[in-house]
């Protein structure tokens, strides 16, 4: 493919995933001539961050040339790669996922991937993605469609079972876990490498080695955490401790997944330091573009997220490169876990596509307590992709996250009501 490849961005209005990926564009330095088409419904939040772009392209000197439009279907003529980071007025349906389930006695962690505040995301999000995948089968059928958006396993296996899209689900997960294990071993993260398996914000991590020499790093995590302050990330360490091996992401991503993850602390996320932090963030682009503040050297460096420019560089320029982790369609990557199922693994990419790396089967006891989430997850995305309420009970119900039948209904009702504009069939 030469190096004339449009590159859309859907949802590019929002802050973190689209800086991320101006950032990485930037400082791979191998990508003038592309075109970079940002979309969004949101006038406002798409002219920021377009004019965001132009700034930080002309100040480093890349030559990418920027579209903007709010027809996603003009700018998926023609694309050869669409990243989606859309949600649905994410912080606020985001907010009744969490409290509901609290205020019917669900105790858990975020909301967001697992127990129920999991299953809505699922229900008025696959919808949405849906509408893009249709799109790109139609428009361009030979894209490769990069999944940012929550909840990862959920979205990729709908992609997967439902629509002809070449689906990948990209997560920055895999590097929260190495910097808390590299906060224990007290090495620097970059001269770390991780190796891991299993679900999106639940793999379990298989090697930690470091990136010079190739030693095994285990043992000294063995050592080194059995005296580290037990505060620190304490659910996660449990884990460790009693199934051998270091699970991703964080004790409020893993414990979503969990009946006793909110052992690890269920307070939530964290939304008014999400809003304070968006606001600070808008005025600081308005400054860049306006030119009252320089421009952040860190704007112009690699991000610390996803691997989405690093995947479309090597499938653009045919140099194979290792990608940490991608979210993909099992199909026996991870023997003991079913093939239909989305599991996160590394893969390698170049012009061929994506290739999932196996890294054999997960010790037992760890594939099995995968396989209690595996089950909900499929049984949340037929629940979605039919626009089923009563497949929905039964995914609540599968859920370990939920305690009570009455509980469940009384959540399903609510929070039913208040998705109910975007629940839908899709298949």
């Amino acid at each position: 493919m030469a190096n004339t490849a449009k590159i859309v961005l859907i949802g590019a209005g929002g802050a973190a995933f689209t800086l991320s990926l101006l950032q990485d564009l930037i400082a791979e330095r191998d990508f003038d001539g592309c075109t970079l088409t940002m979309v969004d419904t949101d006038a406002a939040a798409l002219d920021r961050m377009a004019d965001l772009a132009q700034v930080l392209f002309k100040t480093a000197g890349v030559k990418i040339a920027v579209e903007r439009t709010a027809d996603r279907r003009a700018a998926l003529d023609g694309a050869g790669f669409v990243i989606n980071s859309a949600a649905i007025r994410r912080n606020e349906l985001w907010r009744q996922d969490f409290a509901v389930p609290k205020k019917h006695g669900i105790r858990h962690t975020l909301g967001e991937n697992g127990g129920p505040g999991g299953l809505f995301f699922t229900l008025r999000t696959m919808p949405l993605v849906f509408d893009f995948a249709r799109d790109v089968e139609e428009l361009c059928p030979d894209a490769l469609f990069i999944n940012l958006s929550n909840p990862e396993s959920r979205l990729v296996l709908g992609l997967s079972r439902y629509t002809k899209v070449k689906a990948l689900g990209l997560c920055h997960g895999i590097f929260l876990a190495r910097w808390f294990i590299c906060r224990i071993l007290d090495r620097p993260e970059a001269e770390t490498d991780l190796r891991a398996a299993g679900l999106n914000h639940f793999q379990w991590v298989t090697s930690i080695r470091d990136r010079s020499t190739g030693a095994d790093l285990y043992p000294l995590l063995r050592e080194k955490e059995a005296a580290h302050d037990p505060a620190f990330t304490p659910l996660v360490r449990t884990l460790f401790r009693t199934f051998g091996l270091w699970p991703t992401c964080s004790d409020d991503h893993t414990g979503e997944y969990l009946a006793y993850g909110w052992e690890g602390g269920e307070h939530g996320f964290d939304f008014a330091g999400d809003d304070k932090g968006r606001e600070e963030f808008r005025q600081r682009v308005e400054g860049v573009i306006g030119g009252s503040l320089a421009v952040p050297e860190e704007w112009l460096n690699h991000s610390w997220g996803e691997r989405a420019v690093q995947t479309i560089g090597a499938i653009l320029h045919n140099r194979p490169r290792a990608i940490e982790a991608g979210v993909v369609h099992n199909r026996g990557t991870i023997p003991n876990l079913p093939a239909d199922l989305a599991v996160e693994v590394p893969f390698v990419a170049d012009a061929a596509g994506i290739h999932p790396v196996s890294l054999g089967p997960l010790p037992d006891a760890c594939a099995k307590l995968l396989l209690q989430q595996a089950s909900v997850q499929q049984i949340a995305v037929e629940a979605a992709v039919r626009g089923s309420k009563e497949l929905a009970m039964q995914a609540l119900l599968l859920d370990p996250v939920v305690n009570s039948t009455a509980a469940a209904k009384a959540i399903l009702d609510e929070l039913w009501e208040i998705n109910a504009p975007y629940i839908r069939p899709c298949i």
